[in-house]
């Protein structure tokens, strides 16, 4: 476990009091409304919490992924949409800007960003999920501009983020494929369509939609190329979205952190055959594997947050903390809402929301199964395909 400077304690002191005082009496509500919660973004811009990793120069805090992760957990303890925001505001499209981009890119990501808009990045699409390569979103040259056309799904802050970042598969003006490429579009251009927004079971809050690309013509200057070619270079683009991960995962921790809290205090306070419940070995024994599962899953956090320095996470140990610390979320949440019994599955408690909202940690930002397969190609040091032409 990495020991927290000084500077990191006040920081994560700071978000444990915005959350606890102002954050999470709000979350009962937004759930039920369904409706963006824009008052938590205030709070979050208003405290420095958007646009922390960007460096000092840009308008940013110059911070580092383990800082976010210290207010990432705090948010997502009693609000998973707000620790979500928080993620978007640091990590995922704005660092592969930060880290791709050229001059004027980088000023127009920090300027949305530290205003509290959470970038939105763009690469799912219906057809091509796991399979992200598989995607059709096509830009095709003309002149000094391109044409995007396609469409993107389960596009986290659909309607709400105002800065994208689109994944396309890039052509020439022969028609010529160049390869995978990230265009900025900013929401209000023409052609850039917000479409249907998905019903969501948790995370209700905040809408998760189709972006629909109609000959949006967005200028040259708007394709963020790596340094190693649109031809080699999703990987690179990619490589950004390891810091989505461990962010995703940290929210998965936080909600845990947070249901195991509410249940460990139950837990002394309810009585049943005359004495407190946690004096029965089977819930000592609950509480116990609950804790283990949050300090496993914070180290492997914390590991992959801190070991990125001016980079991006580690592709493994990004995958390794996301798939421990969303997999443990679903089991704590749910032990946690055990503990609590039938009031714990009413909704007049928390406990049934933290256990929606953990669910999608599995699903989103790559599923447990494919990042299993992402790990396993790194110990056995070679590629994987997961085509059925891959091996021959």
């Amino acid at each position: 476990m990495y020991t927290l400077s000084t500077e990191q304690l006040e920081i994560q002191e700071n978000a444990r009091h915005l959350a606890q005082t102002v954050i999470g009496p709000r979350a009962k509500q937004h759930d039920i409304d369904q409706e963006y919660p824009w008052d938590n973004v205030k709070a979050l811009t208003q405290a420095g919490f958007m646009g922390m990793t960007i460096p000092r120069e840009y308008g940013g805090l110059g911070l580092s992924y383990l800082d976010t992760v210290l207010v990432v957990e705090e948010m997502a303890k009693v609000c998973a949409v707000t620790g979500r925001i928080v993620v978007e505001g640091n990590m995922g499209a704005i660092s592969t800007v930060m880290k791709y981009g050229n001059e004027a890119q980088k000023q127009l990501a920090a300027s949305y960003v530290t205003a509290g808009d959470k970038a939105a990045i763009c690469i799912t699409e219906p057809g091509a999920g796991s399979a992200a390569t598989q995607m059709t979103t096509r830009a095709d040259k003309k002149g000094d501009h391109y044409i995007l056309n396609g469409g993107k799904h389960w596009i986290t802050g659909g309607g709400v983020s105002k800065f994208h970042l689109i994944f396309a598969r890039v052509f020439d003006e022969q028609g010529e494929e160049l390869g995978i490429g990230g265009f900025i579009a900013i929401l209000g251009e023409e052609g850039l369509i917000v479409g249907r927004r998905e019903p969501t079971m948790g995370l209700r809050s905040i809408p998760e939609t189709e972006i629909i690309m109609e000959n949006l013509v967005l200028g040259a200057d708007r394709l963020i190329e790596p340094p190693k070619g649109l031809k080699r270079g999703f990987a690179g683009l990619m490589a950004a979205y390891n810091s989505q991960r461990v962010g995703a995962g940290t929210v998965a921790l936080g909600v845990a952190q947070g249901a195991y809290e509410l249940a460990l205090e139950y837990s002394q306070q309810r009585e049943q055959f005359g004495r407190p419940i946690c004096e029965f070995q089977g819930l000592q024994w609950m509480l116990v594997d609950m804790s283990i599962k949050l300090e496993a899953a914070r180290g492997l956090i914390y590991k992959a947050a801190g070991n990125a320095g001016d980079g991006f996470p580690d592709i493994a140990e990004a995958a390794r903390a996301k798939i421990f610390a969303a997999e443990s979320a679903i089991q704590v949440t749910n032990d946690a809402l055990q503990i609590f019994g039938a009031s714990g599955y009413s909704r007049d408690l928390p406990l049934e929301r933290m256990c929606r909202d953990a669910r999608m940690f599995t699903i989103g930002g790559g599923t447990t199964q494919i990042l299993r397969t992402v790990v396993a190609s790194q110990i056995l040091k070679r590629k994987l395909p997961q085509t059925r032409d891959g091996y021959t």
